[in-house]
Parts: structure tokens; sequence; C-alpha cells
């Protein structure tokens, strides 16, 4: 028997382990979706969640978990009678791994009755087998949109709707979501983190004392997990029977006129999108007041709730990080906290008599929490979000290369901008994304063909027509088709890939006195929010002194691109074979890892090498390599060395001057040599 880490044995972590059992007192709050850096226990805790959870009465023989006492009257295994018989099992934990098809999640055709019996019949999906339990998403942010999309659809409206194939289901799917993500590996849509009910960021404690209690306990764990678990049994099951007290006392918590000025003062006052923010804000206040035993919500409640509903909501755009400012949370509770200010022809509030009544804000430290130690005091944890340091804006840059006098810190980046899509000439075989025209697993269907080998993906109504002409010559008899290896037809499906855009930035003295960085840096985070929005990877290289580096490895994560961008000093020498060779090194390695991802490179330099070899041996390596290039010249001044266009020519690319474009029309560049379109090329150049 699997014996789960028990969820009262883990150290620290209260706020996370606080969000899950809010979540379980009403899962109508939205779920939990756990940010936090690899090795935190994020996994651990979700799965000793489902244990704490109250056994499920359960419609016998039911495959969607149907109540007994109020059964779905669109079930499609029912319908089910009132007085019929009833079994009890444990609640469910689903997981749903990073790889799953949307058959797996929604269901699907049952082909082995549709084949042999010649019925339609439906085989639910994880959906279904996660209703009234949790459905556990590891690594949520890399799982694919449309998949996330189905499952925050099925999470808000409480049903599954399955139409495809020719069959028409909708069946009950409530559960309790949790995802988990490491933010380093790339961001959720904002669209998509708003689905979520509430947000916790967790980190590894920096406390040796409880690191080593941390250690000591899994040690114990993986030693005797039946023993150890033994031991907090008697505090898991303290939790269980908190839960169900405060499930049941949950109907009788009132959310007063005064409370609910103060959430919607709260959502207000930050300035979040839509409405959704309010309405989770308040049930978390309502199910904080339900697991502390109270039965009116106060102050200390929706404070909490606006910690854990509001940080992942306030994202304005991928490269700001999620948080709050407390003090402006405090300030908006006090403003929500005063009675409304009455018009001339008011009689004394909405209730239409009497004063207002006071809110709730006085009484925020009266609870009483005594004998419940595992009751978090919430401290929100939130990534470091300041400025960025180093940014110079002092006495102009000293124009020579090399030496204390060329090193300079960062130069601040402009502004990034919205960009026009880029496209990858031709059919491509990559990653699905948003990005290029690409054969994917997930794309619509397109044709159908046969199969050469095994089939990936059976297209039904292709095959059944394939082998219609030939049961008479078969001898059909009876329901079910004779179906022979031929008649097999698979999908064709086409949809869009991500690919990798590579930028090698020359960051020399030379670029820092022309004042090239800032508008680089601008074009380089506008590509990189177009990549997150299009499920792009971007990396950047850079050269100076007598080295280059990769600053950025191929990376989703735009709020590490954009702060190590920012960062980037500049001054010294320029060696430019470096920089080509660190930027092939860098491909070869990503085309091992993923060699479906067709990358660009663009190159951002004015063609000098003043240290290290020669590149045009670099240069003919990514020529060979196939690898499509762009070198923007940053080379100025009544004198042109045409260095730049050497470069390109070397690279089998293509030069275009800086000083013809704007940072937006950079953009436009890297999309015209994408599409290879000379009638792209020439419109930009007009534009430029």
């Amino acid at each position: 028997m699997d014996v789960r880490y028990p969820f009262s044995a883990v150290v620290g972590l209260d706020e996370l382990r606080l969000a899950l059992l809010l979540n379980a007192v009403d899962p109508a709050i939205g779920g939990v979706l756990v940010r936090g850096e690899k090795g935190t226990a994020k996994s651990t805790i979700v799965r000793a969640l489902a244990a704490l959870l109250p056994e499920l009465a359960v419609v016998p023989g039911c495959r969607f978990s149907c109540d007994p006492a109020a059964p779905d009257s669109s079930c499609p295994d029912g319908p089910h009678p009132l007085d019929g018989p009833v079994a009890l099992r444990e609640a469910r934990l689903v997981e749903l791994p990073v790889g799953a098809s949307e058959d797996r999640v929604v269901g699907s055709l049952d082909l082995e009755r549709a084949l042999a019996q010649g019925v339609k019949a439906y085989e639910p999906g994880l959906l279904a087998d996660a209703h009234r339990g949790v459905l556990y998403v590891d690594e949520v942010n890399l799982l694919s949109d449309h998949l996330v999309d189905l499952l925050l659809d099925a999470a808000a409206m409480g049903r599954a709707h399955v139409e495809r194939e020719g069959v028409s289901v909708s069946h009950a799917a409530r559960f309790l979501l949790v995802g988990t993500m490491n933010p380093e590996e790339g961001e959720l849509r904002p669209q998509l983190l708003d689905r979520f009910g509430l947000t916790v960021e967790v980190r590894a404690s920096r406390e040796p004392r409880e690191r080593a209690e941390v250690v000591r306990r899994r040690l114990a764990f993986d030693a005797d997990p039946a023993s150890f678990a033994a031991r907090w049994a008697e505090g898991d099951a303290a939790l269980a029977a908190r839960i169900a007290a405060a499930r049941a006392a949950l109907p009788e918590v009132v959310l007063s006129d005064a409370a609910l000025r103060q959430v919607t003062s709260v959502c207000a006052s930050f300035e979040v999108d839509g409405l959704r923010a309010d309405l989770v804000t308040a049930r978390t206040a309502v199910a904080l007041a339900a697991w502390h035993g109270r039965t009116e919500v106060v102050a200390e409640d929706v404070r909490q709730a606006a910690l854990l509903a509001l940080p992942h909501r306030r994202r304005r755009n991928p490269f700001d990080a999620p948080g709050l400012d407390e003090s402006q949370l405090d300030d908006a509770l006090a403003e929500g906290a005063e009675p409304p200010e009455q018009g001339p022809d008011d009689d004394g509030g909405p209730s239409g008599g009497g004063a207002p009544e006071p809110g709730p804000g006085a009484d925020a430290g009266t609870s009483d929490t005594s004998g419940t130690p595992d009751t978090p005091e919430t401290e929100m944890i939130m990534g470091d979000s300041g400025g960025h340091a180093g940014e110079s804006r002092g006495e102009p840059h000293d124009h020579r290369e090399g030496g204390a006098a060329g090193e300079r810190g960062a130069v601040a980046a402009s502004q990034p901008y919205a960009v026009k899509p880029l496209r990858v000439a031709g059919l491509g075989d990559g990653a699905a994304g948003r990005r290029s025209r690409a054969r994917t697993a997930d794309g619509r269907t397109v044709r159908s063909e046969a199969p050469q080998g095994r089939v990936s993906s059976l297209h039904l109504s292709a095959t059944l027509r394939a082998a219609a002409p030939h049961q008479v010559g078969r001898g059909r008899r009876g329901a079910g088709l004779e179906l022979r290896r031929d008649d097999l037809r698979q999908s064709v499906r086409e949809g869009r890939e991500s690919n990798l855009v590579v930028f090698c930035v020359d960051a020399s003295g030379s670029m820092a006195a022309r004042q090239r960085m800032g508008a680089v840096k601008g074009a380089v985070l506008s590509l990189l929010l177009d990549a997150y929005q299009r499920r792009d990877k971007v990396a950047v290289v850079t050269f100076r002194g007598s080295a280059a580096e990769t600053v950025l490895p191929p990376t989703w994560s735009v709020e590490a691109g954009a702060a190590r961008l920012q960062q980037l000093p500049t001054g010294g020498r320029t060696p430019l074979q470096a920089g080509l060779l660190q930027a092939a090194e860098l491909l070869r390695l990503e085309r091992v890892r993923d060699p479906r991802r067709r990358p660009l490179l663009v190159v951002v330099t004015d063609g000098r090498h003043t240290s290290g070899g020669d590149p045009s041996r670099a240069a003919a390596l990514l020529r060979h390599a196939g690898v499509h290039s762009v070198v923007v010249d940053c080379e100025s001044g009544p004198v042109r060395l045409g260095l730049a266009g050497a470069l390109a020519a070397a690279l089998g690319g293509e030069a275009l001057r800086l000083d013809e474009l704007a940072a937006e029309t950079l953009v436009s560049v890297v999309q015209s040599s994408t599409v290879r379109s000379s009638t792209v090329r020439s419109s930009t150049r007009r534009v430029a």
C-alpha cells in the first residue's frame, strides 16, 4: 500500500497549508497555484491533502462519482434514483501528467465498443475521475495552453463538456484544482493566472534548524513510512475533523455589508481586472471565518484572504513580479471600514434605517485561535521586485575600448512594446506553441493519411470510410465492422510551433559610447514579451572585453530574462569571434536537447573584432549548421568600414544598418528575415 507523507508532519509552509485547507473547506474558491523554487515539497504537501478530505458517498457503479443525495440529472451513467444504494470511498487525488492528451483529460469515444459493437459510447477522462476530489497538475506552466484552458473552464463551471467525434456529453466536474510551477521554467499567461483562486509563493527556509528538521523527518519517513505516518495520524485526524466542521459551518457564516465593503475596497484599490477577485476574496474570507470557528467575517479574515487571492492578479505584464504592498492593503481596509457617505435622499444605508454598522476592524484581533497550533500567522512571501541596480545616467562614456576607462554599469533598456508576429517559413515539426505553422499533436485536423508504422492518432471517420466499401466482400455479420490493417487512417494535425530566438549582442565600449544598448535591450525585451505570449524560447549571448557569455540561457522565464538584461554591463574590447562561437555552442547544445525547435540568430554589432581571432570561421560554422541569421549593423559616422556586411555574408544572412532602424524596426527585421518575404522586407524599409 502506498503511504503518503502526513500533512501535519510538513515543516513550515504555513501559507500554503492554509490555502490548501481553505480550498478543502470551500472548493468554490477555485483552487491553488503554488509557485516556488524546486525542492520545496510542493508536490509532497499536495499529495498529503487528499488523505484529509472526508469520505464520499457515491452511487455504486457510477463512473462519475455522483452523490446519491443529489445525483447529476445529466450524468451519462444515469438516471440515478434518489433512494438507491450508497457506497463510501475515499476522495481521489488525480494527477494530470504534463504530456497528457486532450482525449485523456476530457474523455473520448470508446473505440473498442464503437468498432466491435457499432455503438457510440463515451469513455470518461481525468476530469470525471477527479469529480469531488483533488486534481493535481505538477508543472502546470509546462502544460499545453489549450489543456490549461480546459481544466480552468471545468473548474470554474463545475462541468465538463465534450463535443467530438459524434459524441456529445456533459457531466459534473467539481474538484479542488492545485497546480504547482517553478517560475524559472516559464510563466502562465495572466488570463490563466486569474482563473486560479489563490496563489502562494514558497521557498525553502533559510533557518538551519528548520532545514535540519525537514531533513530529519524526511529521512525518518523514507526509512519506515508506515511507522512515521502512524506517529502523525492523530494530527491528520484532527485536521480532517476540523475540515469537516468548517464545511458544516460554512453556510452559517455571515459576510456583513461592512466586511463586503472592505473586500471591494481592497480589490478596487489594487485595480484588479474584473470581479473574479472580489468573489474569490469574499469566499476565502468566509472560509477563513469558518476555519477559525467564527460565525461572522472580521477584518483580519479579509486581509488574509486578500494576501492569498490578489498577488497573482496584479500582474499587468509578464515583467511584473506578483505581490502586494501591505501598507496599501491596510489603507484600503481602513477606507473600506468607514461608513459610506449618505446622499441627500438616503434613509440610513442599504438596509433602510439606522446608521451604517461599523466595520469589523475593531474586532480583528479578538478572535480566539488558541488550541490551533497548525493555524499559521500568514506573512506574504514575495520575490524581490526592487529596481534595477547598477543603472547609470552619469557622464558620457569614454569612447575608447579596453581598460578601466572603457567599463561602465548597466544601461537602462527602452520600454518594451508590442511586436508583429514572427513566422518561420514552411511547415515545421517543433514543439507546440503559438508561433509558426507546424505539424503538432494538438492542432486542428487538416487531413488523414495511411500510417507509416504505428498509428499515433486514429482518424476514426476516415478509417470507417476506408473500411465501409469492403464489408460485404469480407462477409460482415452483425453490428461489428470487419477491419484490417490497411483500413487504418491517422490524423494529420496542423497547429503552431514555438521557436528559439538567440540574440548575440555586442556589449563592448563602442556600443555603449554610441548609446545603442538601450534600444537593443528594449528590442530584446519586446521579443521576450512576445515570446512569452507565443510560447517561444529566447536566449541572449553577449561579448565584451576578452570573452563571451550566455547571460540568458534558452528560457520561457520573462522575469529572469528582464532582470538579467537590465543588469547587463557594457564596455571593453570586442571579441566578436568569441560571441559567435558561444552562440554556436548554445545552439548545438539546444539542438541536442530539443532537435525540432528551429532557431533564428540575430547578431547586433558594428562588425569590429578588436580582441580574439578572425570571426569568419565561426560564422562559417553557423552557416553550415543551417542557422538563419540577421546582422544588425551598429556602425555610424561618415566613414564606414562595412565589417558587419562582411560578417553577414560569411553567415549567409542579411546585414541592415541600425541608423536606418528604430527599435520597433529591429523587430520587423527579425520578422522579415524569418518569413523570408521580400514584400515584407521592402515594406519594413519604407516604414523605416
